[in-house]
C-alpha cells in the first residue's frame, strides 16, 4: 500500500521510505506513538474543506456529528474524493485514539493505518472514511459510537 505522507515522516525518523508499507516501516511507525498520532491527525484536505462550513475539527466525538451533517459537496470532484475520504478516515481514527481508552494507531502492512482497540479489535478507519465520503454511510459518528462501546 502506498502512503505518500508516510515517506516524509519516515525520513524524519531515520528510516528510508520504500513506497509501500513493509515490516521495517511499520516498526519505525510503531516506535513513535506521539509522532504517529501527530502525523495522522493532520488531515489537511479535510480541514481545508470543512473550515469554510464552520466545522471545527477539535478531536471530539461531537465534531464527527458535525461532519456527518455537512452537505456532501466533496462528491462533486471525483479526483479529490479518495483523498477527502482518506482524510475523513484518519480524522475518525484520531478522534477514536484521543477519546477511547486503550485505543492506539497501528500500521497494518495489508491496509495501512488502523486503530487497534484495547480488546484487540482493529478498526479500518480509512475504509470507513472513504465509504462515508462516497456514500454517506456509515456515518462517522456511528462508527465512533460502535467503537467506543467495545
Amino acid at each position: 500500500m502506498n502512503i505518500p505522507f508516510l515517506d516524509h515522516w519516515l525520513k524524519r525518523h531515520g528510516s528510508e521510505p520504500s513506497g509501500s508499507v513493509d515490516s521495517a516501516s511499520a516498526e519505525a511507525f510503531d516506535r513513535d506513538p506521539e509522532g504517529r498520532a501527530e502525523l495522522l491527525s493532520e488531515c489537511e484536505l479535510l480541514r481545508a474543506r470543512v473550515e469554510s462550513a464552520g466545522v471545527a475539527l477539535d478531536g471530539t466525538p461531537s465534531s464527527l456529528q458535525e461532519l456527518d451533517q455537512l452537505p456532501p459537496r466533496w462528491r462533486d470532484d471525483a479526483e479529490e474524493l479518495p483523498s477527502f475520504g482518506n482524510d475523513a478516515g484518519l480524522y475518525l481514527g484520531t478522534v477514536i485514539v484521543r477519546n477511547v481508552p486503550g485505543a492506539r494507531w497501528r500500521l497494518s502492512p495489508d491496509v495501512g493505518p488502523v486503530v487497534l482497540l484495547a480488546s484487540g479489535r482493529e478498526v479500518e478507519v480509512v475504509a470507513a472514511g472513504q465509504d462515508w465520503a462516497a456514500t454517506g454511510s456509515p456515518e462517522l459518528s456511528q462508527v465512533y459510537a460502535e467503537t467506543a462501546e467495545n
